[in-house]
């Protein structure tokens, strides 16, 4: 499985982007976000950036990863997710349209 980790992008040259991780420096492959510039957040997958995040979405993943990390070596999830605790789940826009035109898998 792969997760998205949210990185801020320090410089940019071309496609490559120098970004820092949890104080860490490294390098990401910014073709899928040509709009990033030094001083974005971006979620990398695999050494690639695939979205521009607000800082408050960077700082939501992060908060849920140190969570889980947190969770997995026997400690607390803590209040990595306390913001979805206030709201009911959603469902994507396509199989919400496919719920509401009557139509189900079983």
């Amino acid at each position: 499985m792969c997760v998205g980790v949210p990185v801020q992008l320090i410089a940019r040259e071309g496609i490559r982007g120098d970004v820092i991780e949890d104080g860490r420096p490294g390098i990401v492959d910014l073709s899928l976000t040509p709009d990033a510039k030094p001083g974005d957040w971006v979620l990398a997958f695999l050494g690639a950036a695939r979205e521009v995040l607000s800082e408050a979405e960077a700082q939501q993943i992060a908060s849920a990863l140190a969570g889980l990390r947190a969770l997995m070596s026997g400690g607390e999830l803590g209040d990595a997710f306390a913001d979805l605790e206030a709201r009911e789940p959603q469902l994507p826009p396509h199989l919400q349209a496919a719920l509401d035109a009557g139509q189900s898998r079983a």
